[in-house]
Protein backbone atom coordinates (compact mmCIF):
# COMPACT_ATOMS: atom_id res chain seq x y z
CA UNK A 1 0.00 0.00 0.00
CA UNK A 2 1.58 3.24 -1.03
CA UNK A 3 2.09 6.34 1.50
CA UNK A 4 -0.95 8.47 -0.41
CA UNK A 5 -3.41 5.25 -0.11
CA UNK A 6 -2.58 4.29 3.55
CA UNK A 7 -3.42 8.47 3.86
CA UNK A 8 -6.84 8.40 2.77
CA UNK A 9 -7.67 4.70 4.14
CA UNK A 10 -6.98 5.94 7.27
CA UNK A 11 -9.29 8.75 7.46
CA UNK A 12 -11.78 6.68 6.21
CA UNK A 13 -11.28 4.55 9.57
CA UNK A 14 -10.88 7.80 11.43
CA UNK A 15 -13.65 9.60 10.17
CA UNK A 16 -16.66 6.72 10.16
CA UNK A 17 -15.06 4.85 13.22
CA UNK A 18 -16.17 7.34 15.80
CA UNK A 19 -19.83 7.81 14.85
CA UNK A 20 -23.00 6.56 17.21
CA UNK A 21 -25.36 4.09 16.30
CA UNK A 22 -28.50 5.54 15.31
CA UNK A 23 -32.25 4.89 13.79
CA UNK A 24 -32.80 4.84 10.30
CA UNK A 25 -33.86 7.90 8.68
CA UNK A 26 -37.57 7.41 6.92
CA UNK A 27 -37.87 3.95 7.64
CA UNK A 28 -36.09 2.80 4.77
CA UNK A 29 -34.03 -0.11 3.85
CA UNK A 30 -31.54 0.09 1.30
CA UNK A 31 -31.56 -3.25 -1.22
CA UNK A 32 -28.39 -4.02 -2.47
CA UNK A 33 -28.06 -5.63 -5.75
CA UNK A 34 -24.36 -4.29 -7.52
CA UNK A 35 -21.92 -7.51 -6.37
CA UNK A 36 -19.09 -6.32 -8.05
CA UNK A 37 -19.45 -2.59 -7.03
CA UNK A 38 -20.26 -2.92 -3.48
CA UNK A 39 -17.37 -2.96 -1.64
CA UNK A 40 -16.52 -3.88 2.02
CA UNK A 41 -15.30 0.19 3.06
CA UNK A 42 -19.35 0.59 1.47
CA UNK A 43 -20.63 -1.27 3.59
CA UNK A 44 -18.54 -0.28 6.52
CA UNK A 45 -19.35 3.55 6.10
CA UNK A 46 -22.70 3.03 5.41
CA UNK A 47 -24.15 0.41 7.34
CA UNK A 48 -21.79 -0.97 10.02
CA UNK A 49 -21.13 2.05 11.50
CA UNK A 50 -24.20 4.01 11.42
CA UNK A 51 -25.60 0.31 12.32
CA UNK A 52 -28.71 0.82 9.47
CA UNK A 53 -30.36 -2.89 8.32
CA UNK A 54 -30.38 -3.71 4.97
CA UNK A 55 -31.03 -6.08 2.40
CA UNK A 56 -28.57 -8.47 -0.73
CA UNK A 57 -29.95 -9.57 -3.45
CA UNK A 58 -29.86 -13.20 -4.58
CA UNK A 59 -27.36 -12.37 -6.76
CA UNK A 60 -24.32 -12.57 -3.53
CA UNK A 61 -25.41 -16.30 -2.51
CA UNK A 62 -26.25 -17.61 -6.35
CA UNK A 63 -22.88 -19.85 -6.14
CA UNK A 64 -23.75 -21.16 -2.90
CA UNK A 65 -23.50 -25.18 -2.66
CA UNK A 66 -26.91 -25.41 -0.51
CA UNK A 67 -28.86 -22.94 -3.13
CA UNK A 68 -27.61 -25.58 -6.08
CA UNK A 69 -28.24 -28.79 -3.83
CA UNK A 70 -30.93 -28.32 -1.27
CA UNK A 71 -33.61 -26.62 -3.47
CA UNK A 72 -35.79 -28.36 -6.03
CA UNK A 73 -36.31 -26.63 -9.66
CA UNK A 74 -39.41 -25.63 -7.95
CA UNK A 75 -37.74 -23.82 -5.33
CA UNK A 76 -39.15 -26.16 -2.30
CA UNK A 77 -36.41 -27.89 0.37
CA UNK A 78 -35.22 -30.63 -1.09
CA UNK A 79 -35.92 -33.62 1.20
CA UNK A 80 -34.30 -36.22 -0.52
CA UNK A 81 -31.20 -34.92 -0.77
CA UNK A 82 -30.75 -33.37 2.91
CA UNK A 83 -32.00 -36.63 4.40
CA UNK A 84 -28.93 -38.47 2.21
CA UNK A 85 -26.56 -35.88 3.62
CA UNK A 86 -27.76 -35.47 7.01
CA UNK A 87 -30.60 -38.18 7.72
CA UNK A 88 -28.70 -38.93 11.13
CA UNK A 89 -28.02 -35.89 12.62
CA UNK A 90 -29.56 -34.91 15.94
CA UNK A 91 -31.04 -31.37 15.61
CA UNK A 92 -32.75 -28.53 18.07
CA UNK A 93 -36.34 -28.11 17.18
CA UNK A 94 -38.43 -25.67 19.01
CA UNK A 95 -42.36 -25.84 19.02
CA UNK A 96 -43.59 -22.78 18.08
CA UNK A 97 -47.17 -23.41 19.31
CA UNK A 98 -46.05 -23.47 22.97
CA UNK A 99 -44.81 -20.65 24.70
CA UNK A 100 -42.62 -21.46 27.65
CA UNK A 101 -41.39 -17.95 29.44
CA UNK A 102 -40.37 -15.83 27.36
CA UNK A 103 -39.75 -18.59 24.57
CA UNK A 104 -40.91 -22.12 22.84
CA UNK A 105 -39.46 -25.37 24.12
CA UNK A 106 -36.94 -27.10 22.35
CA UNK A 107 -36.34 -30.52 22.18
CA UNK A 108 -33.92 -32.99 20.47
CA UNK A 109 -35.16 -34.75 17.23
CA UNK A 110 -33.46 -36.99 14.54
CA UNK A 111 -33.23 -34.87 11.25
CA UNK A 112 -35.32 -37.69 9.44
CA UNK A 113 -38.10 -37.75 11.67
CA UNK A 114 -37.90 -33.54 11.54
CA UNK A 115 -38.12 -34.56 7.82
CA UNK A 116 -41.08 -37.01 8.11
CA UNK A 117 -42.77 -34.37 10.73
CA UNK A 118 -42.36 -31.71 8.05
CA UNK A 119 -43.65 -33.66 5.04
CA UNK A 120 -46.66 -34.83 6.69
CA UNK A 121 -47.59 -30.87 8.09
CA UNK A 122 -47.44 -29.81 4.59
CA UNK A 123 -50.03 -33.02 2.98
CA UNK A 124 -51.92 -31.94 6.45
CA UNK A 125 -52.34 -28.46 5.04
CA UNK A 126 -49.89 -27.25 7.40
CA UNK A 127 -51.46 -28.22 10.51
CA UNK A 128 -50.44 -31.09 13.49
CA UNK A 129 -51.33 -32.31 16.46
CA UNK A 130 -47.36 -31.90 17.36
CA UNK A 131 -47.95 -27.94 16.91
CA UNK A 132 -45.30 -26.12 14.49
CA UNK A 133 -42.48 -27.38 14.54
CA UNK A 134 -39.31 -25.19 13.85
CA UNK A 135 -35.68 -26.86 13.45
CA UNK A 136 -33.52 -23.93 14.93
CA UNK A 137 -29.96 -23.07 15.63
CA UNK A 138 -28.51 -25.94 14.41
CA UNK A 139 -24.76 -25.57 14.25
CA UNK A 140 -24.55 -27.41 11.26
CA UNK A 141 -21.15 -26.28 9.64
CA UNK A 142 -19.49 -27.45 12.91
CA UNK A 143 -21.01 -30.95 13.04
CA UNK A 144 -20.20 -31.33 8.78
CA UNK A 145 -17.48 -29.03 7.96
CA UNK A 146 -16.53 -31.02 4.89
CA UNK A 147 -19.84 -29.77 3.44
CA UNK A 148 -20.15 -27.39 0.42
CA UNK A 149 -22.84 -24.75 2.18
CA UNK A 150 -22.18 -21.58 1.79
CA UNK A 151 -19.33 -18.81 1.51
CA UNK A 152 -19.06 -16.03 4.59
CA UNK A 153 -19.61 -12.76 2.04
CA UNK A 154 -16.70 -10.69 2.88
CA UNK A 155 -19.03 -8.08 4.53
CA UNK A 156 -19.47 -10.32 7.21
CA UNK A 157 -16.16 -11.50 7.47
CA UNK A 158 -14.62 -9.23 10.57
CA UNK A 159 -16.39 -11.72 13.09
CA UNK A 160 -15.19 -11.50 16.43
CA UNK A 161 -17.49 -14.07 18.08
CA UNK A 162 -16.83 -16.70 15.55
CA UNK A 163 -12.81 -15.99 15.89
CA UNK A 164 -12.80 -16.29 19.19
CA UNK A 165 -15.11 -19.74 20.15
CA UNK A 166 -13.13 -21.23 17.00
CA UNK A 167 -10.00 -20.39 18.88
CA UNK A 168 -11.02 -21.73 21.96
CA UNK A 169 -13.13 -24.88 20.59
CA UNK A 170 -16.09 -24.83 22.45
CA UNK A 171 -19.27 -22.84 20.33
CA UNK A 172 -19.59 -21.07 17.18
CA UNK A 173 -22.54 -18.67 16.41
CA UNK A 174 -23.19 -20.45 12.80
CA UNK A 175 -26.44 -21.65 12.59
CA UNK A 176 -29.32 -23.73 10.13
CA UNK A 177 -33.07 -22.85 10.45
CA UNK A 178 -35.89 -24.66 8.74
CA UNK A 179 -39.18 -24.45 9.23
CA UNK A 180 -42.41 -24.67 7.33
CA UNK A 181 -44.94 -22.25 6.25
CA UNK A 182 -46.56 -20.16 9.20
CA UNK A 183 -43.45 -21.36 11.73
CA UNK A 184 -42.12 -18.23 13.80
CA UNK A 185 -39.46 -16.64 16.19
CA UNK A 186 -41.03 -14.50 18.79
CA UNK A 187 -39.91 -10.57 19.82
CA UNK A 188 -36.10 -10.66 20.73
CA UNK A 189 -32.75 -8.91 20.20
CA UNK A 190 -29.52 -10.90 19.01
CA UNK A 191 -27.02 -12.70 21.75
CA UNK A 192 -24.77 -9.79 23.41
CA UNK A 193 -26.68 -7.39 21.23
CA UNK A 194 -24.72 -8.57 18.40
CA UNK A 195 -25.53 -7.85 14.17
CA UNK A 196 -26.80 -10.96 12.92
CA UNK A 197 -26.50 -11.95 8.68
CA UNK A 198 -29.57 -13.97 7.71
CA UNK A 199 -29.77 -15.66 4.11
CA UNK A 200 -32.92 -17.38 2.83
CA UNK A 201 -30.90 -21.05 0.89
CA UNK A 202 -35.52 -21.07 -0.04
CA UNK A 203 -38.59 -19.67 0.85
CA UNK A 204 -39.35 -16.17 2.06
CA UNK A 205 -39.48 -14.41 5.52
CA UNK A 206 -41.21 -11.57 6.89
CA UNK A 207 -39.11 -9.27 9.34
CA UNK A 208 -40.73 -6.76 11.98
CA UNK A 209 -37.57 -4.52 12.89
CA UNK A 210 -37.13 -1.43 15.69
CA UNK A 211 -33.96 0.08 15.84
CA UNK A 212 -32.69 0.30 19.30
CA UNK A 213 -33.99 2.32 21.87
CA UNK A 214 -37.65 1.12 20.39
CA UNK A 215 -37.94 -1.61 22.82
CA UNK A 216 -38.53 0.39 25.86
CA UNK A 217 -41.99 1.59 24.24
CA UNK A 218 -42.82 -2.18 24.08
CA UNK A 219 -42.30 -3.28 28.18
CA UNK A 220 -45.29 -3.72 29.82
CA UNK A 221 -45.76 -2.08 33.44
CA UNK A 222 -43.45 -4.57 34.76
CA UNK A 223 -40.55 -3.87 32.21
CA UNK A 224 -40.96 -6.53 30.01
CA UNK A 225 -40.66 -7.07 26.49
CA UNK A 226 -43.71 -9.19 24.59
CA UNK A 227 -43.53 -12.18 23.63
CA UNK A 228 -45.43 -11.25 20.15
CA UNK A 229 -45.14 -7.95 19.19
CA UNK A 230 -48.47 -8.20 16.84
CA UNK A 231 -50.68 -9.40 19.82
CA UNK A 232 -53.46 -7.01 21.11
CA UNK A 233 -52.70 -7.27 24.38
CA UNK A 234 -49.63 -4.49 23.70
CA UNK A 235 -53.08 -2.09 22.69
CA UNK A 236 -54.12 -2.21 26.25
CA UNK A 237 -52.44 1.16 28.01
CA UNK A 238 -53.12 -0.93 31.45
CA UNK A 239 -50.23 -3.80 30.49
CA UNK A 240 -48.51 -1.07 27.98
CA UNK A 241 -48.79 2.53 29.12
CA UNK A 242 -45.52 3.42 26.33
CA UNK A 243 -46.74 1.11 23.14
CA UNK A 244 -48.41 4.56 21.88
CA UNK A 245 -44.99 6.01 21.82
CA UNK A 246 -43.21 3.65 19.72
CA UNK A 247 -42.43 3.62 16.17
CA UNK A 248 -44.35 1.05 13.95
CA UNK A 249 -41.51 -1.58 13.14
CA UNK A 250 -39.67 -1.72 9.66
CA UNK A 251 -41.27 -4.52 7.34
CA UNK A 252 -39.07 -6.50 5.25
CA UNK A 253 -40.15 -9.22 3.14
CA UNK A 254 -37.13 -11.28 1.98
CA UNK A 255 -37.29 -13.52 -0.64
CA UNK A 256 -35.33 -16.69 -1.61
CA UNK A 257 -31.64 -15.94 -2.34
CA UNK A 258 -31.48 -12.34 -0.18
CA UNK A 259 -29.25 -11.38 2.97
CA UNK A 260 -31.34 -9.56 5.44
CA UNK A 261 -28.66 -7.67 7.98
CA UNK A 262 -29.99 -6.51 11.58
CA UNK A 263 -28.27 -4.04 13.35
CA UNK A 264 -26.83 -3.91 16.41
CA UNK A 265 -29.27 -4.12 19.37
CA UNK A 266 -32.17 -4.26 16.79
CA UNK A 267 -35.20 -6.08 18.32
CA UNK A 268 -36.99 -8.41 15.63
CA UNK A 269 -39.72 -11.03 14.94
CA UNK A 270 -39.74 -13.20 12.19
CA UNK A 271 -41.86 -15.07 10.45
CA UNK A 272 -41.31 -17.91 7.58
CA UNK A 273 -44.14 -17.39 4.72
CA UNK A 274 -43.30 -20.34 3.14
CA UNK A 275 -41.33 -23.59 3.60
CA UNK A 276 -37.67 -21.55 4.27
CA UNK A 277 -33.78 -22.73 5.16
CA UNK A 278 -31.87 -19.71 6.49
CA UNK A 279 -28.37 -20.04 7.10
CA UNK A 280 -27.62 -17.41 10.19
CA UNK A 281 -24.71 -15.75 12.03
CA UNK A 282 -24.35 -13.52 14.73
CA UNK A 283 -21.20 -11.72 15.16
CA UNK A 284 -19.70 -8.66 16.98
CA UNK A 285 -16.73 -6.52 15.57
CA UNK A 286 -15.07 -3.21 16.08
CA UNK A 287 -17.95 -1.28 15.28
CA UNK A 288 -20.15 -3.28 17.94
CA UNK A 289 -18.37 -4.27 20.56
CA UNK A 290 -18.64 -1.54 22.97
CA UNK A 291 -22.52 -2.51 22.55
CA UNK A 292 -21.78 -5.60 23.53
CA UNK A 293 -19.93 -4.12 26.75
CA UNK A 294 -22.41 -2.32 27.27
CA UNK A 295 -24.73 -5.13 27.48
CA UNK A 296 -22.83 -7.31 29.84
CA UNK A 297 -22.72 -3.91 32.27
CA UNK A 298 -26.06 -3.94 31.85
CA UNK A 299 -27.30 -7.88 32.71
CA UNK A 300 -24.41 -7.78 35.34
CA UNK A 301 -26.59 -4.62 37.35
CA UNK A 302 -29.58 -6.64 36.76
CA UNK A 303 -28.45 -9.66 38.64
CA UNK A 304 -26.90 -7.58 41.32
CA UNK A 305 -30.60 -6.42 41.89
CA UNK A 306 -31.97 -9.73 41.98
CA UNK A 307 -29.80 -10.74 44.67
CA UNK A 308 -29.29 -7.35 46.60
CA UNK A 309 -30.13 -9.04 49.47
CA UNK A 310 -27.43 -11.52 49.91
CA UNK A 311 -24.90 -9.34 49.40
CA UNK A 312 -23.89 -8.76 53.28
CA UNK A 313 -24.13 -12.66 54.41
CA UNK A 314 -22.32 -13.86 51.20
CA UNK A 315 -18.55 -13.83 51.04
CA UNK A 316 -18.27 -14.19 47.49
CA UNK A 317 -21.65 -12.40 46.47
CA UNK A 318 -19.90 -10.46 43.59
CA UNK A 319 -18.07 -13.72 42.41
CA UNK A 320 -21.62 -15.34 42.30
CA UNK A 321 -22.98 -12.33 40.19
CA UNK A 322 -20.82 -13.34 37.55
CA UNK A 323 -21.81 -16.92 37.24
CA UNK A 324 -25.32 -16.17 37.38
CA UNK A 325 -24.85 -13.74 34.51
CA UNK A 326 -22.75 -16.55 33.00
CA UNK A 327 -25.41 -19.07 32.67
CA UNK A 328 -27.84 -16.77 31.36
CA UNK A 329 -25.40 -14.72 29.09
CA UNK A 330 -22.73 -17.31 28.39
CA UNK A 331 -20.28 -15.14 29.08
CA UNK A 332 -18.54 -13.57 32.26
CA UNK A 333 -16.28 -10.37 32.73
CA UNK A 334 -13.16 -12.72 33.01
CA UNK A 335 -13.86 -14.37 29.68
CA UNK A 336 -14.90 -11.20 27.78
CA UNK A 337 -11.34 -10.45 28.78
CA UNK A 338 -9.97 -13.34 26.97
CA UNK A 339 -12.50 -12.79 24.09
CA UNK A 340 -10.62 -9.06 23.49
CA UNK A 341 -7.03 -10.72 24.29
CA UNK A 342 -7.36 -13.40 21.28
CA UNK A 343 -8.90 -10.88 19.57
CA UNK A 344 -6.27 -7.92 19.98
CA UNK A 345 -3.56 -10.73 19.61
CA UNK A 346 -4.50 -11.86 16.26
CA UNK A 347 -4.35 -8.25 14.83
CA UNK A 348 -0.77 -7.68 16.46
CA UNK A 349 -0.21 -10.90 14.50
CA UNK A 350 -1.27 -9.44 11.21
CA UNK A 351 0.64 -6.41 11.47
CA UNK A 352 4.10 -7.84 13.14
CA UNK A 353 4.13 -10.83 10.42
CA UNK A 354 1.52 -10.52 8.42
CA UNK A 355 -0.41 -14.02 7.56
CA UNK A 356 1.56 -17.20 5.80
CA UNK A 357 -0.26 -19.85 3.57
CA UNK A 358 0.03 -22.22 6.44
CA UNK A 359 -1.98 -20.22 9.05
CA UNK A 360 -4.42 -19.28 6.72
CA UNK A 361 -5.55 -22.77 5.76
CA UNK A 362 -5.44 -23.53 9.30
CA UNK A 363 -7.54 -20.38 10.75
CA UNK A 364 -9.99 -19.41 8.63
CA UNK A 365 -11.34 -16.65 10.86
CA UNK A 366 -7.92 -15.22 10.83
CA UNK A 367 -7.54 -15.25 7.55
CA UNK A 368 -10.97 -13.62 7.11
CA UNK A 369 -9.63 -10.31 8.91
CA UNK A 370 -6.01 -10.39 7.16
CA UNK A 371 -7.90 -9.70 4.07
CA UNK A 372 -9.37 -6.89 5.11
CA UNK A 373 -5.90 -5.07 5.69
CA UNK A 374 -3.39 -3.69 8.13
CA UNK A 375 -5.55 -0.56 8.62
CA UNK A 376 -8.58 -2.78 9.37
CA UNK A 377 -6.52 -4.34 12.43
CA UNK A 378 -5.38 -1.52 13.51
CA UNK A 379 -8.88 0.02 13.39
CA UNK A 380 -10.11 -2.68 15.35
CA UNK A 381 -6.96 -2.28 17.75
CA UNK A 382 -8.31 1.08 18.32
CA UNK A 383 -11.67 -0.31 19.21
CA UNK A 384 -10.31 -3.25 21.72
CA UNK A 385 -8.32 -0.38 23.26
CA UNK A 386 -11.52 1.72 24.43
CA UNK A 387 -13.73 -1.42 25.79
CA UNK A 388 -10.31 -2.67 27.15
CA UNK A 389 -9.59 0.27 29.05
CA UNK A 390 -13.10 0.50 30.62
CA UNK A 391 -13.19 -2.67 31.30
CA UNK A 392 -10.01 -2.41 33.47
CA UNK A 393 -11.45 0.11 35.20
CA UNK A 394 -14.46 -1.31 35.90
CA UNK A 395 -15.07 -1.91 39.75
CA UNK A 396 -16.83 -5.13 39.66
CA UNK A 397 -14.01 -6.51 37.13
CA UNK A 398 -11.21 -5.31 39.59
CA UNK A 399 -13.36 -7.39 42.48
CA UNK A 400 -12.51 -10.47 40.80
CA UNK A 401 -9.26 -12.75 41.22
CA UNK A 402 -7.49 -11.75 38.11
CA UNK A 403 -3.79 -13.12 38.92
CA UNK A 404 -5.07 -16.00 36.33
CA UNK A 405 -5.22 -13.02 33.61
CA UNK A 406 -1.93 -13.21 31.31
CA UNK A 407 -0.85 -10.93 30.62
CA UNK A 408 -2.41 -8.30 32.92
CA UNK A 409 -5.34 -6.01 31.72
CA UNK A 410 -2.43 -3.67 32.29
CA UNK A 411 0.51 -5.09 30.25
CA UNK A 412 -1.74 -6.25 27.51
CA UNK A 413 -3.24 -2.34 27.24
CA UNK A 414 0.52 -1.16 26.97
CA UNK A 415 1.26 -3.81 23.98
CA UNK A 416 -1.29 -3.02 21.98
CA UNK A 417 -1.10 1.13 22.41
CA UNK A 418 2.53 0.38 21.36
CA UNK A 419 1.37 -2.03 18.61
CA UNK A 420 -0.72 0.78 17.11
CA UNK A 421 2.01 3.46 17.24
CA UNK A 422 4.66 1.46 15.58
CA UNK A 423 2.02 0.43 12.79
CA UNK A 424 1.01 4.28 12.15
CA UNK A 425 4.44 5.18 12.16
Amino acid sequence: MDRATFACSTAFFRDFGNSAPGALPGGHVDFIDKVDSFTYSDFFRDYLIPNHPCIFSAKFTEDWGSRKTWVTRDGKPDFEHLLQKFGEAVVPVANCDVKEYNSNPKEQLPFKEFVEYWREYIRNGYRSSRGCLYLKDWHLSRAFPEQDVYTTPVYFSSDWLNEYWDAVAVDDFRFVYMGPKGSWTPFHADVFRSYSWSANVCGRKKWLLYPAGQEEFLKDCHGNLPFDVTAPDLRDKRIYPRYSQSQPPLEIIQEAGEIVFIPSGWHHQVYNLEDTISINHNWVNGCNVAVMWCFLQDELAAVQREISQWKDPMDDWHLQCQLIMKSCTGIDYKEFYNFLQVIAENRISILEKGLDEESSSQNNSKAAISTLGMLHAVFDLKRTVKVLSSLSANEDFRKLDLSSLSPSPEALLQHLESAIDTALL
